[in-house]
């Protein structure tokens, strides 16, 4: 086997392969001046290879990913594993109005088509209860983050209430919580646009302890940022927020500190400078199952 990594994720890659004790290339990656890419991989590849990019951005990085899955077939990979800790597309299940692309069916059979195996962490599934469903393929394989950010809570807080903003948050705080031991409950969301969000926050009482908001990704801020806001007009005075994929778009990041939350915690599926959780353990030992 050996890992081909994308520069812009190669830290991480760096300590997955470590871990399987397998070697790593990293691709050459150069942009022309009009934004088309240009990619280099070895000449001779083993059979299994695998390549690892989280998939924010995701517009540019899906074309260099087809140029890789495609080239690494001409120098000899005969199968093809993709580690994609951040899977995009997966919000457009169906269309909503006539005429409306539903990307995560195009994106997911275009995976399907370049790829043997795929794997991703907490995809932003809504009406599939599986990631095959929206890629088809055999080791179409969804992991959770959950007890990783558990582990990660229990060594930095003896105690905390855990708090999702919506229902959908519950299947990742349960877990969290039998892992910390910490108590959860589950707020109210209403969207009504990318940066419009109304919480509710169920009725119990938050002064005197710790609640940190869980949420699978951080966009725009808004839903994390305005539950600090109504933690902070029901007395909360120390509020933190962990996420799996910190994608922080524009102001986000600001927003959400803005709001009284004291500090943001988020796992390494995307480089950022509050990604603290290391995902490398979870992510090669899927690997290692498959291999």
């Amino acid at each position: 086997m050996m890992i081909l990594a994308f520069p812009d994720y190669l830290r991480q890659c760096n300590r997955i392969a470590s871990r399987l004790n397998i070697p790593l290339v990293e691709i050459v990656l150069h942009h022309f001046p009009d934004s088309e890419s240009y990619l280099r991989l070895p000449p001779s590849l083993p059979e299994h290879v695998i390549i690892c990019r989280s998939l924010n951005q995701p517009n540019d990085k899906l074309i260099e990913l087809l140029l890789c899955a495609k080239t690494a077939r001409e120098f000899g990979a005969k199968r093809l594993t993709l580690i994609a800790p951040y899977l995009s597309y997966m919000r457009q299940d169906i269309a909503i109005q006539p005429g409306e692309a539903v990307s995560q069916r195009i994106i997911g059979n275009l995976l399907a088509d370049l790829f043997d195996d795929v794997i991703t962490v907490d995809p932003h599934l809504h009406r599939i209860s599986s990631l095959s469903q929206a890629i088809p393929i055999k080791n179409a394989i969804s992991l959770t983050a959950a007890d990783e950010i558990g582990r990660f809570l229990k060594q930095k807080l003896e105690n905390a209430l855990l708090l999702g903003p919506d229902s959908e948050s519950e299947q990742w705080i349960t877990r969290i919580a039998h892992v910390t031991g910490f108590d959860y409950c589950i707020a109210g969301k209403e969207r009504q646009g990318d940066k419009q969000v109304e919480i509710t926050l169920p009725t119990r009482q938050y002064r005197n302890q710790p609640v940190v908001i869980v949420d699978d990704v951080a966009s725009t801020g808004r839903t994390l940022g305005n539950t600090g806001k109504r933690l902070q007009a029901a007395g909360c005075k120390d509020i933190y927020a962990v996420v799996t994929h910190p994608l922080f778009c524009g102001d986000a990041e600001t927003y959400i500190l803005q709001s009284g939350v004291k500090s943001i915690w988020s796992t390494d599926s995307i480089e950022h400078r509050t990604a603290c959780i290391g995902l490398d353990g979870l992510l090669a030992g899927a690997i290692k199952t498959i291999a």
